[in-house]
């Protein structure tokens, strides 16, 4: 394609900053650089803990050990998200129960998380799609009625605040992504950020091989061993290294993803009211991310022809998630057509337009105009 859907943008300070970390003769985990990468997100969180997992997968699954899951268990997650808000937990023996989403944000819907809830619920998943915020006051309010754990999927909404206060902070716990797709990368990577101080030493256990090494390299114990079930989730020090120098561009980082989706924003509305088409809505109180901009056609086939559409000209549109409810797993746990109306429409009828920091502004021209041009 001329132009990409995404592409990551590696500085040649993200270069050097892996280099050093080489030099370091500490290429393994918990390294210099991991542990700077954890200061800067506990500190700008205000965070108990925040731990670096090789993927945002592994800190669901982090968080899932967490929850002390038990045969029967059943954990409600939205019927739209990516597949490992779900098989984190199932992988644990959990039942995933799937809900649909809001209309306008795409994000998990309280009022059906309420009616899904049972005595063998043990937690609620949340993902803030596209790095907009869900209707957290009131998922927190509900947990905290029905005595349940809420996890934060914050893949997309790194540094996001709702109302000032940052996501990934509400819930017990949140995991965080490094994707390549994501705004801040380092190729594969992701972070469990522990919010309820009870669960800190078991999470640096689990993350340590089900071992207490942490607990002996801070002089806490003079010998480790095995304590506990976990795994091998530490990156090595190279990709906290990248890492590093990426949330330390976070700013500017954020003001050009912005910058890009506001443009979007302003120059396909016109275009947009007049077919139907719908864009990003972005309730009050908001301070996203711009980690995607989407499209919502009224039907399938419109969406189909527009990926074709720009697709002929050079130019990488691609649609997002798929009903996890309809999926071949997800049936097995008693999805079914209908079930989730706004996620199956969704799935049917988004498509996302290229962003990244290094898209010119000749590139957007291309997009918008090429967008504009399209008749559904």
């Amino acid at each position: 394609m001329t132009i990409p859907f995404n592409t990551a943008t590696i500085t040649e300070g993200d270069i050097a900053l892996l280099h050093e970390s080489i030099a370091n003769l500490h290429i393994s985990g918990t390294g210099p650089f991991t542990k700077r990468c954890e200061a800067a997100i506990q500190d700008r969180l205000g965070a108990p803990r925040a731990l670096l997992t090789t993927s945002c997968t592994h800190a669901l699954e982090m968080s899932a050990l967490l929850c002390r899951l038990q045969p029967g268990d059943e954990v409600i997650v939205p019927a739209f998200t990516f597949v490992t808000s779900a098989s984190a937990f199932a992988l644990f023996g959990a039942r995933p129960v799937f809900v649909d989403v809001q209309d306008d944000t795409l994000n998990l819907d309280p009022v059906l998380v309420e009616q899904a809830i049972s005595p063998r619920t043990k937690a609620i998943v949340v993902v803030h799609y596209g790095g907009i915020a869900a209707d957290i006051e009131r998922l927190v309010e509900i947990a905290q009625r029905h005595g349940l754990i809420l996890i934060e999927d914050n893949a997309h909404g790194l540094f996001h605040r709702w109302k000032g206060q940052y996501l990934g902070t509400f819930g017990a716990m949140a995991t965080h992504s490094f994707h390549e797709t994501k705004n801040v990368t380092c190729g594969e990577g992701g972070a469990l950020v522990v919010n309820d101080p009870t669960l800190v030493e078991r999470a640096e256990i689990l993350r340590e091989k089900g071992t207490d090494r942490s607990r002996f390299l801070r002089g806490q114990v003079d010998k480790y061993t095995w304590v506990d079930i976990g795994s091998s989730w530490i990156p090595s020090d190279m990709l906290a290294a990248i890492l590093a120098g990426q949330l330390s561009r976070f700013e500017s980082i954020s003001a050009a993803r912005l910058r890009i989706f506001d443009r979007y924003a302003a120059e396909l509305a016109g275009w947009a009211s007049q077919h139907g088409v719908r864009l990003p809505v972005i309730p009050e109180g908001n301070e996203h991310t711009a980690h995607l901009f989407s499209l919502r056609f009224d039907r399938g086939e419109q969406r189909d022809r527009f990926i074709a559409h720009m697709k002929e000209h050079g130019i990488s549109a691609v649609f997002h998630y798929q009903p996890l409810h309809l999926s071949t797993v997800g049936r097995q746990f008693g999805g079914r057509e209908g079930q989730c109306p706004v996620t199956e429409k969704a799935g049917d009828c988004l498509v996302r337009l290229p962003l990244f920091v290094s898209l010119s502004d000749a590139q957007q021209d291309e997009v918008v105009a090429r967008a504009l041009e399209f008749q559904p």
